[in-house]
């Protein structure tokens, strides 16, 4: 196999992975979104906070287990799900930051993604955004504006 099939191969199991991954966000949504968690882009790692192995599942979890020390003897994902029945996560920016990029090009992978949030407010009509990393927050500032959606930082 050459370079250029190998890249065809891993590209299309970045594609299949992204779609699974997308139908697991969709099963678990809620019909009616309380809460809203706007981080910045989906982790490089192919973790993700549905399959309970990611930074953002672990930060999440720990802060809620503080504040409901009863969610520690079950199932986090379950009770998360049925206790804040209206809570989603996303992401400002659609694909994979690279590790590596510079912080304008970040920046910009931001900024890009603010209509994208915008028009995700406006589908999703959450009672509350909560920006869970600082990087983001003016962007979803900014996507917020033009909804009635009441931002937490």
């Amino acid at each position: 196999m050459n370079c250029s099939a190998d890249g065809n191969v891993k590209r299309a199991a970045q594609a299949e992975r992204k779609l699974s991954l997308s139908k697991e966000r969709l099963r678990q949504r809620p019909r009616r979104v309380g809460v809203l968690f706007v981080g910045e882009a989906p982790p490089d790692s192919g973790r993700f906070f549905y399959q309970a192995d990611s930074g953002l599942y672990r930060a999440i979890r720990e802060a809620f287990i503080e504040a409901f020390p009863v969610l520690r003897e079950r199932s986090f994902l379950a009770s998360f799900r049925k206790m804040a029945k209206w809570v989603v996560i996303s992401s400002i920016c659609a694909e994979v930051q690279s590790t590596d990029a510079t912080p304008g090009a970040a920046a910009k992978a931001r900024r890009d993604g603010e209509v994208r949030l915008s028009n995700t407010l406006k589908q999703l009509r959450p009672e509350i955004v909560v920006t869970v990393v600082r990087s983001v927050a003016d962007n979803v500032e900014r996507s917020g504006k033009s909804t009635l959606v009441r931002l937490a930082y």
